[in-house]
């Protein structure tokens, strides 16, 4: 049944990337973590039945890419198991973890499973400033796992996720990762979802920073050509023009959250739009017929100025996620386009936070209001209670 956007089902492609997100539970509690805020909602996670009927169903449509996320997918104990299915059914698997429960056995594991490909994040360069966003003493474990990963011949992928309290050691992290002889590195410029949110105004990044830190990354990735791919985007906040979300809505990517519900994105479960679950409707079903899927394909639900717009076959819009949490209304034009009536709004605001990362300078981190991902903050967001909590 398509109910919405202008797409017959002819027109619908089946899904490339798979995501499972096994798991919303994390021994992290990083201010930046772009999974739901009302995380204590997501108690009762699918079996590990499901997740090999989801495997198996997304796979037979033609998906080929595997991301195993969370979350830390590392808690699941079935995730060997996971993989081992996944190779068997001939996925190219993608571990995306903080490192913290993983050991050199456990990799060991991982290898003899099939596992292809291991991502490991960091929060910092230097120890200090790395346990207190991780709120745990992460550091040297995520170190030592990352020379374990590179000894059993995976690639060496990490991750930094880039935010006003650590965009000043772009330098030393970029060093850092030269050190571990990483293959690939993502600066992965904080996209503002979920508790990195909540967190805007004591993570973003000012303009001058921003600046910075891209002449840096450029000098890396001039240094280290043909030795190390480096990865560096801006926070769309200071975009003028919206990134193809997704590649458009319902397009390639399938996500499913730990409760099983499935999302055209890993935000989409915020949108005011119900979304089936993978225990009540096959992946088919869910990807061709369900009405949260077929909400923003083709061009039908768009309002002006996007329908009239000769970028919206480029752009799809831009986010709807980011349309509804900084407009209220996901049908609106993305705010990040210079052409959306909302898009001052965003400026005014992108200029606000300016004004608080000056009153701020020269204070130590720990002075500064953060609010932690943890279960006690999610319970306060679902109770309705206001969130007081400070680094």
């Amino acid at each position: 049944m398509i109910t919405a956007g202008s797409e017959t089902k002819s027109d619908i492609k089946p899904p490339l990337w798979l995501l499972a997100e096994l798991t919303y539970r994390c021994p992290l509690q990083c201010p930046y973590c772009s999974n739901p805020v009302e995380i204590a909602k997501y108690q009762n996670e699918i079996s590990t039945e499901d997740w090999i009927r989801v495997m198996h169903q997304a796979r037979k449509m033609g998906a080929t890419q595997l991301g195993f996320s969370g979350g830390e997918p590392l808690v699941r104990q079935d995730l060997e198991e996971l993989i081992q299915e996944a190779r068997h059914l001939g996925y190219y698997t993608n571990l995306i973890t903080s490192g913290v429960g993983m050991d050199e056995e456990r990799v060991k594991r991982f290898k003899d499973a099939g596992l292809d490909h291991i991502q490991i994040s960091f929060q910092a360069s230097n120890e200090e400033l790395n346990n207190f966003i991780g709120g745990t003493k992460s550091f040297q474990h995520k170190k030592e796992m990352a020379r374990v990963v590179k000894e059993y011949e995976y690639p060496m992928v990490l991750n930094i996720v880039i935010h006003r309290k650590n965009i000043d050691q772009i330098r030393d992290i970029l060093d850092m990762t030269v050190e571990l002889n990483a293959d690939y590195v993502e600066l992965a410029s904080t996209q503002y979802y979920g508790w990195s949110r909540i967190n805007v105004d004591q993570l973003l990044p000012t303009r001058e920073q921003l600046a910075n830190a891209e002449k840096v990354a450029k000098e890396y990735q001039e240094k280290m050509k043909g030795k190390s791919r480096i990865i560096y985007v801006i926070p769309d906040y200071f975009e003028n023009r919206p990134k193809p979300c997704m590649n458009g809505w319902g397009a390639i990517f399938l996500t499913i959250a730990p409760d099983g519900t499935a999302l055209p994105c890993h935000e989409a479960g915020q949108l005011p739009i119900e979304f089936p679950k993978v225990t009540d409707m096959s992946v088919e079903e869910i990807w061709n017929d369900s009405p949260g899927f077929n909400h923003f394909r083709g061009f039908d639900w768009m309002k002006e100025p996007c329908r009239s717009c000769p970028e919206k076959e480029k752009d799809f819009g831009g986010c709807r996620c980011q349309a509804f949490m900084i407009t209220g209304d996901p049908n609106n034009a993305d705010p990040v386009c210079d052409k959306s009536p909302y898009h001052q709004q965003l400026l005014d605001d992108v200029e606000r936070i300016g004004k608080i990362a000056a009153e701020e300078k020269g204070k130590d981190i720990k002075e500064q209001p953060l609010i932690f991902r943890n279960m006690k903050n999610s319970k306060k967001v679902i109770n309705g209670e206001e969130l007081k909590e400070s680094a």
